[in-house]
C-alpha cells in the first residue's frame, strides 16, 4: 500500500494553509519543514538585497538549517513539496529538506504558492536534490484554491 506525505514550508502561512487543505483532501500524512531560525518579516522583505531571504537565494548553495525531521520516511513513495515562490524557484530550505533523505524510487511533487509567479526554474533549482526520484513537474496554486481542485490534481499522481 502506498503512502503519502504532504511536507511543506510556509512564511506566511499561505502555503501552510494550502497544505494541510491537500493533506485532508487525499488523507495524507502532513509535515511542516520548520527553519531552525525562524524568518522574521525583515528576514523576508525581498526588496532588501540584504534581507536573509535574498542572500540566501543569491546563492543557490545555501542551505539554510531544518530544526525538525520526518521520523520514518522510508514508509512514504509519495511526497508533495510545498513552498512559496521565491525568485521564480523553491526557497532552498526546500533543498536542504530533500536532500537529507534517501528519495530512491520515490515520487517528489512540487506545489506552490504565489502572488503572481509561476512555477519558474523550480524543477531545474531542485532536480540535484531528488537522487533516485522521480521529480514531477509542479504546480502554483491561488491561496483560496478548493480542496476538490487540489484533489484532483493530486489523484494525477
Amino acid at each position: 500500500m502506498s503512502k503519502t506525505l504532504i511536507a511543506f514550508f510556509s512564511a506566511s502561512g499561505v502555503t501552510a494553509k494550502l497544505a494541510k487543505t491537500l493533506a485532508d483532501s487525499i488523507g495524507a500524512d502532513l509535515h511542516e519543514i520548520k527553519p531552525a531560525q525562524p524568518y522574521s518579516s525583515e528576514d523576508l522583505d525581498w526588496t532588501n538585497k540584504k534581507s536573509r531571504s535574498s542572500i540566501e537565494m543569491n546563492d543557490k548553495s545555501f542551505r539554510p538549517a531544518i530544526d525538525n525531521k520526518v521520523d520514518d520516511m522510508e514508509q512514504y513513495d509519495r511526497i508533495f513539496i510545498g513552498f512559496p515562490i521565491w525568485w521564480y524557484v523553491a526557497p532552498t530550505i526546500i533543498n536542504t529538506f530533500l536532500e537529507q533523505y534517501d528519495l530512491t524510487g520515490k515520487k517528489i511533487i512540487p506545489f506552490a504558492t504565489s502572488g503572481s509567479s509561476d512555477m519558474g526554474k523550480t524543477n531545474a533549482g531542485l532536480q540535484s536534490s531528488c537522487k533516485g526520484a522521480t521529480l514531477c513537474e509542479g504546480k502554483r496554486f491561488d491561496a483560496g484554491a478548493k480542496a476538490a481542485e487540489l484533489k484532483s490534481w493530486a489523484e494525477k499522481f
